[in-house]
C-alpha cells in the first residue's frame, strides 16, 4: 500500500529518493467496444516488457547536442500496474502510478518524454507531481489531451511541457530546442499523404470537394489559390489527384468519411453528438440520396395541406414504400434508425415540436414574426439601416448594367406613419434585409437547376413600439438579354386578404429562402467554420503550447477541424447535403467563394460589424463605445454584452504577459503566426490593406478578441437556433420550386381557391423537408461533454494564477451577462425579443444543458 503519492527524502534504509507522480489517460478500447484485441495485445506487451515509459526533462540543466543545449533527459520509470489500475475515475479514465528516480541534474522538470511500447494507442490526460525537490510548494502540472500511439509511428518519443506559459525568449534555454522541434513535428515538410497518428497541421485548396472521375455532372471549381475563386485554405490531408483532374484531390469513399485525415488530436471526443452525427449522416445519405432527386421531383412528394405538413411532429409520418424506405432499413442499424428518426409504438416517425409553432401555429405567418426574425432569428447578422434611398446596387455596372432597386415612395410611402421620406431617413427609422447583390451575379446559373429563385430585397419601417413593419418586398431576375441589361424587378407590398395577400405570403416565403441560403452557406458555414480552419492550423504550427497565446485560443478551437473535415466529406461536397436541400444547388460553394471576396477581418468585430451595417452609430458616452440605432435588436443587445466580456478577459489576459507594444513585435513566434494566418491561411486575402500588423497590443488584443467571437458566440447565435426557427420548413424554406404565379397561369387560379397548396408546391418538398429537418435537428444539439464560454476542460490549464483569477472574473461576468438576457426576455416593453409566436431570443445565453435547448455559448465552432 502506498503511504503517498510523493517520497523525496531517503529512508531510514538508504533506498534511492523517488519522485512519484500519477498520470491519468484513456485507453483505447474504452472507444472500441468491439476491440478486445487491442486491450489483449496490450496486456500481452506488458507482460513481455514492453511497456509505457516516462522520461523527465529538465528546466535547469542541461547537455550539448550538435550546436544547441537541450534539457537532460531522465531515467526512464514505467507506469505501475496496467493491468489493474489504481482507481477509477471517470469511467472512461484510468490512473497510474509512476515513480521516477531523483536526478540533481534534472532538479525541476519543465518537460517529460513518453514512450508508448503497446499495440495500440491511447488518450493521455495529464501527468502530475507532487513534493519535487526545490518545487515542493506545489504540483507539477502537465495537461497533455493528446493520442500517444505505439512508437514505431514516431520517430523520436513524445514531449510534453509543464503548464507554466512562457514566450519564447522567456523561455528556460533548455527547453528551447524542444520547444523548436515539437513545432518542426507539427509543421510536417508536406511531402506525403497523412496517416492517422500523424499531428501534422498544414494547408490546402477545397479542391477535395468534386469527383471529376465520375462524370462532368460532379465537377466543381477548385476553391483558393486564384482570383476567380478566393477562398480561406483548409487542413491537408496529402491524398493523391484524380485521374481525370490532376488539380482536384481524389476522395475517400463515403462509409469511410469518419476516417478522413485531421491530425489525431483534433478528431471530436468520444462523447460528443458529432461522432453520432457523423455515423447517423453517413449512414443515412449514403442510401437516401440515389432516390432522393427523383423524389423530390415527383407530385406526389408534396405535403397536400399545413395541417398535412404538421403531421410530421403531431401525428407521426410514414416513409413512402419502395427503394428508399428498403435501403433504409437494410444498411442502417435499427438503434442508429431510431435515434435518427425516432418512431412510435405504432411505427410512425416523429421529429420534435420546433418552438416556433409550439405556442401558436400560424404566428409565423405575420408580417410580425417575419420581420422579427431579422433581428432576433437564426440569421440576425445581415439586416442594415437604409441610408439611401431607393437602395442602389454596389455590383459592377459595366457587368449587371443597372441593379438599383424598383421600389418607389409610392409602395411604402402608406406605411411609414405618416412620415417623409426624408424624414424617415433622418430618424433612422427605415431598414433593409438585401440579398440582392449576393445572388444576382449566380442567379442565371441558380435558376438553370430544379431551383427557381429570385434576389430580394425587403424594406422595413422601424415602429414607435420597437418592433418592425414589412413595407415592400423586391423580387428580381436576371434580364432575359443578358446580364448587362440589368435586372427584372416586381414589387409586392403588404397585403391580408385574397389573390394579393397570398401573393404577399409567397413574396415573404421567397424572402425566407434567399435568407435561409444566405444563413447556412455565408453566415454558417464561410463565417464561422471556413474562416476559423486556418486560424486553428496556423496557431499549431507557429505558436508552440508554451506559448501564452496558444493557451488562450486553443479551447476554441476544438473539433472544427474534425467538423469541417466532416463537411467537406458529407455536406458541402459535390451532390452532398447541401446541395440537395439548399437552394443554390451545385453552385453553393462557388457562391460562398464569391462573397468571401468581399470578407474583411476587422469586419468580423461585432462593434465594427453593426457598425458598418448601419446598425450602430459610434458613442464614446456608451458603455461599449458604440449606441444602437434600433434599440430592441436581441442579437445585438445581448451579443454586445458577450463581446464585450470577451474583450475585457482577452485583454486582461494579454497584458500579464506583454507589459507593452514593443513585447509584442519582438515575439517571434507571434510574428511568424499572424504573417502565415495572413500570407498562408487567407492566402487569397494576403494583399489587403485591412489587416492588422499586429504590432501593438492592441492589434494583438483586437484580433484574439475577433477570433472567439467567431469561434464561440457568433457561431452559436448562427447555429443553435436552426431547428427552433428552421425545424417547420414552410416558417424557412430552403428550396423555392417555382417563380410567382403570372396571372392568368393556373397556380395563379389556384391562389383563389387553394392558395396553402400553391405555397407548398412552390417551397420545399417533402421529402426533401425530412432530410432538412433531420439534419438540422443534429445540428441544433449540444453533447453532453460540451464546454461552454467561460468553461475549461481542465482546472489547471495553465500554470499562472493571475491568468486563472482574470478567467474566474469572466466567467462571474458571464453570468451577470445572462441574468440580464433572462431579465429582458421577461420584460414585455421589449417586442422582438418574443413575438407573436412566444419564442424567446436566447441563443446567447452562455450555459447550457445537453441536447437541443436553443441557448447555450459552446467554446468554439465544433459542429
Amino acid at each position: 500500500m502506498l503511504k503517498g503519492m510523493v517520497e523525496t527524502v531517503r529512508g531510514e534504509n538508504g533506498e534511492e529518493r523517488k519522485i512519484k507522480g500519477r498520470v491519468v489517460l484513456m485507453k483505447k478500447n474504452v472507444l472500441d467496444f468491439n476491440d478486445l484485441g487491442a486491450s489483449l495485445l496490450d496486456r500481452l506487451h506488458e507482460f513481455v516488457g514492453k511497456t509505457v515509459t516516462l522520461h523527465l526533462i529538465s528546466s535547469l540543466h542541461s547537455h550539448s547536442a550538435g550546436n544547441k543545449l537541450k534539457g537532460n533527459v531522465g531515467k526512464g520509470a514505467e507506469l505501475e500496474r496496467w493491468i489493474t489500475t489504481i482507481t477509477s475515475l471517470k469511467p472512461e479514465d484510468s490512473a497510474y502510478d509512476v515513480a521516477f528516480d531523483y536526478e540533481e541534474d534534472i532538479g525541476i522538470p519543465g518537460a517529460f518524454l513518453i514512450n508508448n511500447s503497446h499495440h495500440t494507442e491511447f488518450f493521455l490526460k495529464t501527468l502530475t507531481l507532487d513534493g519535487v525537490p526545490g518545487h515542493e510548494h506545489a504540483s507539477i502540472h502537465f495537461v497533455c489531451n493528446s493520442w500517444v500511439y505505439p512508437s514505431d509511428k514516431y520517430e523520436s518519443g513524445r514531449v510534453f511541457f509543464a503548464n507554466k506559459p512562457y514566450l519564447p525568449a522567456q523561455t528556460p534555454a533548455p527547453l528551447v530546442p524542444y520547444r523548436e522541434e515539437e513545432l518542426a513535428i507539427l509543421r510536417g515538410d508536406g511531402t506525403r499523404e497523412l496517416q492517422e497518428w500523424d499531428r501534422v497541421y498544414d494547408y490546402a485548396y477545397y479542391n477535395d470537394l468534386a469527383d471529376p472521375d465520375s462524370g462532368e455532372d460532379s465537377a466543381r471549381p477548385v476553391l483558393g489559390g486564384s482570383s476567380r475563386y478566393p477562398y480561406p485554405r483548409r487542413g491537408r490531408t496529402g491524398r493523391p489527384p484524380t485521374k481525370t483532374d490532376p488539380n482536384t484531390e481524389s476522395r475517400i469513399p463515403l462509409l469511410m468519411s469518419l476516417n478522413i485525415y485531421v491530425p489525431r488530436d483534433e478528431r471530436f471526443g468520444h462523447l460528443k453528438l458529432s461522432d453520432f452525427l457523423g455515423y447517423g449522416l453517413k449512414s443515412i445519405f449514403q442510401f437516401l440520396l440515389p432516390e432522393f432527386t427523383d423524389l423530390c421531383a415527383s407530385l406526389s412528394n408534396e405535403f397536400e395541406s399545413f395541417e398535412d405538413a404538421l403531421q410530421i411532429y403531431e401525428g407521426g409520418f410514414k416513409l413512402p414504400e419502395g427503394p428508399l424506405l428498403n435501403s433504409l432499413y437494410d444498411n442502417v442499424p435499427l438503434e442508429l434508425l431510431k435515434q435518427i428518426l425516432p418512431r412510435d409504438d405504432e411505427g410512425l416517425f416523429k421529429y420534435p415540436m420546433p418552438d416556433i409553432i409550439k405556442e401558436d401555429k400560424t404566428a409565423w405567418r405575420t408580417d410580425e414574426e417575419f420581420a422579427r426574425e431579422m433581428v432576433a432569428g437564426m440569421n440576425p447578422v445581415v439586416i442594415s439601416r437604409l441610408q439611401e434611398f431607393p437602395p442602389k446596387s454596389s455590383l459592377d455596372p459595366q457587368l449587371y448594367g443597372n441593379q438599383s432597386s424598383k421600389i418607389n415612395w409610392h409602395h411604402i410611402k402608406n406605411g411609414v406613419d405618416g412620415l417623409t421620406l426624408e424624414k424617415a431617413l433622418e430618424t433612422n427609422r427605415l431598414f433593409i434585409l438585401s440579398h440582392h447583390d449576393s445572388l444576382m451575379p449566380y442567379l442565371r446559373r441558380i435558376n438553370s437547376t430544379s431551383t427557381k429563385m429570385y434576389a430580394t430585397r425587403t424594406l422595413l419601417f422601424l415602429q414607435k413600439d420597437g418592433s418592425l413593419r414589412p413595407l415592400a418586398i423586391e423580387l428580381s431576375l436576371p434580364h432575359p438579354d443578358g446580364d448587362e441589361h440589368g435586372g427584372v424587378s416586381q414589387v409586392y407590398t403588404p397585403a391580408r386578404d385574397g389573390v394579393e395577400g397570398s401573393i404577399w405570403q409567397l413574396a415573404k416565403a421567397y424572402v425566407g429562402v434567399s435568407d435561409s441560403g444566405v444563413h447556412q452557406l455565408i453566415s454558417h458555414w464561410l463565417h464561422t467554420h471556413a474562416v476559423m480552419e486556418p486560424v486553428v492550423i496556423a496557431t499549431n504550427r507557429q505558436l508552440s503550447v508554451m506559448h501564452p497565446i496558444h493557451k488562450l485560443l486553443h479551447p476554441h478551437f476544438r473539433s472544427t477541424m474534425n467538423i469541417n473535415a466532416f463537411a467537406r466529406q458529407i455536406l458541402i461536397n459535390a451532390g452532398g447535403i447541401l446541395e440537395a436541400t439548399v437552394f443554390p444547388a451545385r453552385y453553393a460553394m462557388e457562391l460562398s467563394s464569391f462573397i468571401y471576396k468581399d470578407w474583411n477581418f476587422p469586419d468580423q468585430a461585432l462593434p465594427a460589424d453593426l457598425l458598418k451595417r448601419g446598425m450602430a452609430v459610434e458613442d464614446p458616452d456608451s458603455p461599449h463605445g458604440i449606441r444602437l440605432v434600433m434599440e430592441d435588436y436581441p442579437y445585438a443587445v445581448d451579443g454586445i454584452q458577450i463581446w464585450s466580456a470577451i474583450n475585457t478577459w482577452v485583454d486582461s489576459y494579454c497584458k500579464l504577459y506583454y507589459p507593452s507594444d514593443e513585447a509584442v513585435a519582438g515575439d517571434d513566434e507571434l510574428q511568424s503566426w499572424w504573417e502565415e494566418l495572413r500570407e498562408e491561411g487567407h492566402g487569397d486575402k494576403k494583399d489587403e490593406p485591412w489587416w492588422p500588423e499586429m504590432q501593438t497590443r492592441k492589434d494583438l488584443i483586437g484580433s484574439c478578441t475577433i477570433i472567439i467571437w467567431t469561434a464561440s458566440a457568433l457561431h452559436a447565435a448562427l447555429n443553435f437556433g436552426q431547428y427552433a426557427y428552421g425545424g417547420y420548413m414552410p416558417n424557412r424554406p430552403t428550396v423555392s420550386r417555382r417563380l410567382m404565379p403570372e396571372p392568368g397561369s393556373e397556380d395563379y387560379e389556384l391562389l383563389r381557391t387553394d392558395p396553402d397548396r400553391v405555397f407548398l408546391k412552390t417551397i420545399t418538398a417533402r421529402l426533401q423537408t425530412l432530410v432538412g429537418v433531420a439534419l438540422i435537428e443534429l445540428l441544433s444539439r449540444h453533447s453532453s461533454d460540451e464546454v461552454y464560454l467561460g468553461q475549461r476542460d481542465s482546472p489547471v490549464w495553465t500554470g499562472d494564477a493571475e491568468a486563472v483569477a482574470a478567467f474566474e472574473r469572466f466567467g462571474r461576468e458571464l453570468g451577470g451577462v445572462e441574468r440580464k438576457m433572462v431579465e429582458m426576455n421577461g420584460d414585455e416593453r421589449w417586442k422582438n425579443r418574443v413575438g407573436a409566436a412566444k419564442l424567446a431570443y436566447t441563443l446567447m445565453y452562455p450555459t447550457s444543458e445537453e441536447g437541443m435547448t436553443g441557448r447555450g455559448i459552446p467554446n468554439s465552432t465544433s459542429i
